[in-house]
């Protein structure tokens, strides 16, 4: 099955603060060090401590991330690309230009528009984490 696996994959959200740090972590834990996996965003942002908790819950720690953009990409080949918004999207479609990759399009709630209890807002990125672990599995297989 790691025959069909990409080398290295490449999350980009709008801000790199939410979903696709989420998206990086879940697939490093997926699949640790079988794939190269790296996460940016299309606007500047910062590691957003709901993430960094809810990733947390699941033995992902990301109290360490640092949120980047395109701009600040040291590597750029990457054999697939997954935006999860669509302004992400646009940006990684103008990577094609550039070098040979795939881009696949995620569109991903965003969990930072829930108002409420902080219960309810961690909810919120409950359901973005979980089902990004699900679409990501499914995608990549999980190891044993």
């Amino acid at each position: 099955m790691d025959a069909d696996l990409p080398d290295a994959v490449m999350f980009c959200c709008t801000m790199n603060s939410v979903r696709s740090p989420m998206a990086e972590g879940i697939l490093k834990q997926l699949k640790g060090a079988r794939i190269y996996v790296d996460s940016v965003g299309a606007r500047e942002g910062h590691a957003d401590p709901m993430m960094i908790e809810v990733m947390q819950e699941i033995g992902v720690d990301m109290s360490r991330h640092r949120s980047k953009t395109f701009e600040e990409l040291e590597d750029t080949s990457f054999d697939l690309i997954i935006a999860l918004s669509p302004e992400a999207q646009h940006h990684a479609v103008e990577l094609t230009r550039t070098m040979a990759c795939e881009v696949e399009f995620w569109n991903t709630f965003d969990p930072t528009i829930i108002e409420g209890s902080r219960e309810q807002r961690l909810d919120a990125y409950r359901q973005v984490r979980d089902q990004l672990r699900q679409r990501l599995t499914q995608r990549f297989g999980a190891d044993p």
